[in-house]
């Protein structure tokens, strides 16, 4: 199975609580989504429920032709502060790991998303990668760092 690793990097002018609030409500996600996505959690949480190591969260999402799929990810690593892991139990990829990692600097926090991910059947998920989702992927990490600089600003 051939693995894909994109790297993302933001910094954030807000404190590094407040960064680590925000990111560790499944909620929150939904903000920084393309609506075009129609992403939505589906899991039966209080609004305000922040992660823990364990946790499941299930998605409703429309990632590509109008398809829609339930998605299910698996919170397998909280280091408050820190870093967080997600990773796909269900759902549209054959593997999907996305480390979530926070570092306090001047003015703000440096964000870096590392996500390793495999699209399933063989050389037709290779194709679909190269024609189709890797481009969905990065259009939507471009539409995540956008909407993060419109609800918390630019970092100078």
């Amino acid at each position: 199975m051939k693995t894909y690793r994109l790297t993302y990097e933001q910094n954030i002018p807000i404190p590094l609580e407040d960064a680590w609030d925000f990111f560790s409500s499944p909620f929150n996600l939904g903000k920084i989504t393309p609506k075009a996505m129609g992403f939505k959690v589906t899991s039966p949480f209080a609004p305000d429920t922040k992660m823990y190591e364990g946790m499941l969260i299930s998605y409703k999402i429309t990632p590509v032709f109008g398809i829609k799929m339930n998605w299910m990810t698996e919170i397998t690593i909280v280091k408050e502060h820190d870093y967080f892991v997600d990773e796909q139990r269900f759902g549209p990829y054959a593997m999907w790991h996305h480390e979530h990692h926070f570092k306090r600097i001047k003015g703000g926090v440096h964000m870096t998303d590392i996500l390793n991910y495999a699209i399933p059947y063989g050389p037709i998920g290779r194709l679909a990668n190269a024609l189709i989702v890797k481009k969905k992927v990065e259009d939507i990490f471009s539409y995540r760092e956008k909407a993060i600089v419109d609800l918390f600003g630019v970092y100078k």
